[in-house]
């Protein structure tokens, strides 16, 4: 089994194991929007014992890939794309009506008593809409010029002049997106309902936290794999 490399970045280390994100997770290492950052930094920043990390990913490395855990980097661009829209829109575009209900359920219940929920609504409501417009960015423009870079054989011409120049919109758009997850974090004191909260209240607070949990997939996959790998490309045909 390979030592993980203190000095290779997270994105990196979770582009080729994904289930290494379960680690950054526990420890709360930002892998998405933070993924340009080195194992040995990102350590730092957070004053976590590297040594600690590093034991916790031999461990999780010494259990071997599931069939899920593949090498990201070894698909193409094409591949990556239609794995996120099938995998990561497809999840948004279902769970964030569900959420805005139950939303709008636990405001009207426990609105007066629990004064937060209002604001989890209000940053809930932000975010979906930030995130309806960021989809349809992506399928209607960026992942087609990937899918146009995979199958090309020479220099190609773009109406945005390059395909960084979408990315790095998406990339700031993510950032937005971040926020606003650390702001739902926050609000619900890490995704801890009320010891009285009902079956709509702890059924809204599961789902955030599960909504946490797939965009820093999803930032995860396009930040780290699927826009560097565009770029790449773009540069090689050129």
């Amino acid at each position: 089994m390979a030592t993980v490399d203190a000095r290779a970045t997270v994105g990196e280390l979770v582009a080729v194991r994904p289930s290494r994100s379960r680690v950054f997770e526990r420890f709360g290492i930002d892998y998405c929007c933070g993924g340009k950052q080195p194992l040995e930094a990102a350590c730092a920043a957070r004053n976590l014992a590297l040594d600690e990390v590093l034991a916790a990913l031999a461990e999780l490395d010494a259990g071997g890939r599931s069939d899920g855990d593949v090498d990201l980097t070894q698909m193409s661009l094409t591949a990556l794309a239609d794995h996120i829209e099938a995998t990561h829109h497809a999840y948004l575009y279902r769970e964030l009506p569900r959420l805005a209900a139950l939303s709008a359920k636990v405001v009207g219940a426990h609105g007066e008593r629990y004064p937060w929920v209002v604001e989890v609504d209000r940053v809930l409501a932000g975010l979906t809409a930030e995130l309806q417009s960021h989809l349809g960015k992506e399928e209607q423009i960026l992942f087609p010029l990937c899918r146009q870079l995979d199958a090309a054989a020479g220099p190609q011409r773009f109406h945005c002049g390059t395909v960084a120049n979408p990315i790095r919109v998406m990339e700031s758009e993510h950032d937005g997106a971040a926020e606003a997850l650390a702001a739902l974090g926050a609000l619900t004191s890490g995704y801890t309902a009320p010891e009285d909260a009902c079956n709509t209240f702890r059924a809204l607070i599961d789902g955030l936290r599960e909504l946490e949990l797939d965009l820093h997939a999803h930032i995860h996959k396009e930040n780290s794999v699927l826009f560097p790998a565009a770029v790449a490309r773009e540069a090689e045909l050129s």
